[in-house]
């Protein structure tokens, strides 16, 4: 191959690769730093996002993604939570009601659940009391820990001990490195959103 052609396609492969590579090779730094940055806490107006079909959950400040991480879940992960013993992880909306540094899981971050929605539906079932019920929805409005031993369940976390597979009776999971940074830049209160 003559010296000119050699170079003539060799430019032209450059160019080509440069277009073709400039927005992949972009993505991937912006993410990275994104993901390495150290996180400033505690947050203003935290609240996480859990996507069970994604295994993902988001953390989020003011409204702006500032991580995401991976998850486990129940060992049947795909239905919403409907009593104790179904190995569920609830679907609905949620607060953070308790923190626990001395887990078994490593860390743990308590669920409001049952949530009213659960509540209602429980009680319509006949697995709950109207007592029961009350005394759910009370706790709920003071921003508590519902009631965790009734038969619709209870003492659901997100905590650590890992996320490569859905192993929990219906906890959300985390590797440790990861619900360490989570403890660390929520509180008690903060908004928990699981969906499918």
């Amino acid at each position: 191959m003559k010296p000119a052609t050699l170079v003539a396609r060799r430019s032209f492969l450059r160019t080509a690769l440069g277009v073709l590579a400039a927005p992949f090779v972009a993505l991937p730094r912006r993410a990275a730093f994104a993901a390495n940055a150290t996180l400033t806490v505690p947050f203003a107006d935290p609240s996480i996002i859990v996507t069970k079909s994604k295994r993902r959950l988001q953390l989020f400040s003011q409204g702006n993604l500032v991580r995401t991480y991976r998850v486990g879940l129940g060992l049947s992960p795909v239905e919403d939570k409907i009593r104790a013993g179904d190995r569920r992880t609830p679907e609905g909306e949620f607060y953070i009601c308790m923190k626990n540094s001395h887990s078994q899981f490593y860390l743990s971050l308590g669920l409001s659940y049952p949530n009213q929605k659960h509540a209602e539906r429980g009680l319509r079932d006949g697995l709950i009391t109207r007592g029961q019920y009350n005394q759910i929805v009370n706790a709920l409005a003071r921003k508590r820990v519902p009631p965790q031993n009734t038969r619709l369940g209870g003492e659901l976390f997100i905590h650590g001990s890992g996320s490569a597979s859905d192993w929990t009776w219906g906890c959300v999971a985390l590797d440790n490195k990861d619900i360490q940074e989570l403890f660390n830049a929520v509180r008690v209160g903060t908004a928990v959103t699981i969906q499918h």
